[in-house]
């Protein structure tokens, strides 16, 4: 079974996924919060996810964020429409910072560069690897 990560933010909702052996993670879309729900019920139509690994918006002082309250509330809803699929929090900070550094170096057309749904989703993907990481010892 696969997981799922989200970068959940009011505009945009970077997710990742794994591949079925939970090995490598890998960008999946970034959908704006109001699809997030037709997206999922489509999605689990056709795979199956074993963990939502969502990223938690922490200040550098390990305390909540002003986003925080956003992402609880997503939280509260992944748990009433999929109740069999458990939700992992993973700590976001600095993610999106290492997505755009990552992709100013990743040789990508300007263009390209600047879709503002790309940081999102490789946001997500570092999530997702995080918690795999942690997940193997």
């Amino acid at each position: 079974m696969r997981l799922m990560a989200f970068d959940y933010g009011t505009k945009r909702i970077g997710i990742a996924v794994s591949d079925p052996l939970q090995i490598i993670a890998t960008a999946l879309d970034t959908v704006h919060p109001e699809k997030i729900w037709d997206f999922l019920k489509s999605y689990l139509q056709q795979e199956q996810v074993e963990t939502f690994v969502v990223g938690k918006p922490l200040q550098t002082d390990g305390t909540d964020s002003e986003a925080a309250q956003h992402v609880v509330g997503f939280v509260r809803k992944l748990q009433r429409e999929y109740p069999g699929v458990s939700i992992v929090h993973v700590d976001e900070r600095f993610t999106s910072k290492i997505a755009s550094q990552t992709i100013a170096q990743s040789g990508m057309k300007k263009n390209k560069r600047k879709e503002k749904g790309l940081v999102d989703t490789i946001s997500a993907t570092l999530i997702l690897q995080t918690y795999m990481d942690t997940q193997k010892y």
